[in-house]
């Protein structure tokens, strides 16, 4: 069965890229060694992985990295961190004063 990966590697430039990969080995080699000078890890090496998730279904892998890409910076660290409480509280729309802006 292939698996595929969905990873989020921290740049040097301290922005995140997020990625989707059958061989996570060769992708960080590739990344780290600037194989391919448009790609957008390029002038942000070296990158350090930070976290990663399996997949068996390649649509369910491509979706995840979607949604990922849109999160917020801080609700990726939160992610990357593990805290749920965080990664739902980020989840949420809040003012400055934690109440929501939501309307009903």
């Amino acid at each position: 069965m292939k698996l595929f990966l969905v990873y989020i590697v921290d740049c040097s430039d301290r922005s995140f890229y997020i990625g989707v990969t059958s061989n996570l080995t060769k992708r960080l080699t590739e990344h780290n060694s600037g194989v391919y000078p448009e790609a957008f890890t390029y002038k942000r090496r070296p990158v350090a992985l930070k976290w990663v998730e399996q997949f068996t279904d390649p649509h369910q892998a491509f979706k995840v990295e979607k949604q990922l890409k849109g999160w917020s910076r801080r609700k990726k660290i939160a992610l990357i961190e593990g805290n749920w409480e965080k990664l739902v509280q980020y989840s949420k729309n809040y003012t400055e004063n934690g109440s929501s802006t939501e309307e009903s």
